[in-house]
């Protein structure tokens, strides 16, 4: 059953269309990969559906509502959370605390009151593998340890719905590893549906189930990710070589 479903997406800047008539249904419980190459529009659709930009036509539904035209916090608070590629946390506050923010502003009870958000922090935390960076602060985290902690807040609002923006980009192998890892965790253990824009094939091949390749705001191919990239439009939009394409 669907848990997202974008009819005939388009997104106009000006005179310039970044998405095309994108229409995408999305499974609960399931991994889906969004590639291309870069501008084809995979942040652009991830902004759309947690209401950062609008949509010029067509149509978002979340879990069988209409959220096309809702404020973010709106989204967030049924239950869609978004993590981006540079994490943004708060530098006056320790780990537990941004954690505790996610929380506190994230979950759909808004009466969730400090104490709660605090526990929530310390649980997700521990998910991630960061129990022992609770009293930290910002600036002891590595990008890798930045962007779990992106996770863990996003966690804590208790989404149905994660949306990644390349949070695997610029990591070692033994980082990666570590992320994929938690990624199909946070599927298999927490029930969560993850979108995920990546170009780190090789991550995507092993951990997608399903991929979705844009290319100037169009799907041009969509399918399991052996298939997808085989296909010649792929491999003519993207990386040039199908060999290139799986094992990178």
């Amino acid at each position: 059953m669907a848990i997202l479903d974008l009819e005939g997406i388009e997104k106009r800047f000006g005179g310039l269309k970044v998405i095309d008539g994108v229409t995408l249904e999305v499974d609960d419980g399931e991994i889906l990969a969004v590639v291309g190459p870069n501008g084809a529009g995979k942040s652009t659709i991830l902004k759309l559906i947690v209401g950062l930009e609008q949509p010029t036509r067509g149509s978002i539904r979340f879990q069988g509502r209409d959220i096309t035209h809702l404020p973010t916090h709106r989204v967030r608070h049924l239950g869609i959370a978004m993590v981006e590629q540079t994490p943004r946390p708060f530098p006056t506050m320790t780990v537990l605390e941004n954690v505790a923010v996610g929380a506190l502003f994230g979950s759909p009870d808004t009466r969730t009151g400090e104490e709660a958000a605090l526990a929530a922090g310390e649980e997700m935390l521990a998910f991630v593998g960061l129990a022992d960076r609770r009293d930290d602060h910002i600036d002891n985290l590595n990008l890798h340890e930045q962007r779990f902690l992106e996770l863990a807040r996003a966690l804590a609002g208790r989404p149905r719905l994660l949306l990644l923006d390349e949070v695997m980009a610029g990591l070692n192998e033994s980082e990666l590893r570590s992320s994929i890892d938690l990624v199909r965790t946070i599927r298999d253990e927490l029930g969560i549906t993850v979108i995920w824009i990546e170009h780190v094939m090789g991550a995507v091949v092993e951990l997608a189930e399903r991929v979705v390749v844009l290319d100037f705001g169009r799907i041009i191919a969509d399918g399991t990710p052996h298939t997808v990239m085989r296909d010649p439009h792929v491999i003519e939009a993207y990386l040039g070589a199908a060999e290139g394409i799986v094992d990178a």
